[in-house]
């Protein structure tokens, strides 16, 4: 991916760039949130299985590393993300921005 934002820059449209870097990392987080659910649903009647339980734990360390480089990035993910700015007014409402 480092290698696409490069490219990338050199053209003038790091803006589209970003665009696409913010909605591949909200669907990564996405496809994350629903794995640790779908664990967590199997390991409700199967709560010794090993591999499970560790797979549940990987995919809770992704998924908070996942949230914490987007909201570095691109702002709050919810309103308990800590920030030193008020920034939730700061960028467009989802539906202003029609790219959801």
């Amino acid at each position: 991916m480092r290698a696409i934002e490069e490219d990338t820059r050199n053209c003038g449209c790091e803006k589209d760039v970003n665009k696409n870097l913010m909605k591949e990392l909200k669907e990564e987080i996405r496809c994350c949130e629903f794995a640790i659910v779908d664990l967590a649903l199997y390991l409700d009647t199967h709560p010794n299985d090993k591999k499970a339980l560790c797979l549940h734990k990987n995919q809770c360390n992704h998924l908070k590393e996942l949230k914490d480089r987007y909201q570095k990035m691109f702002g709050p993910l919810s309103i308990t993300f800590p920030c030193n700015k008020w920034r939730w007014l700061e960028e467009p409402w989802p539906w202003e921005r029609g790219d959801n």
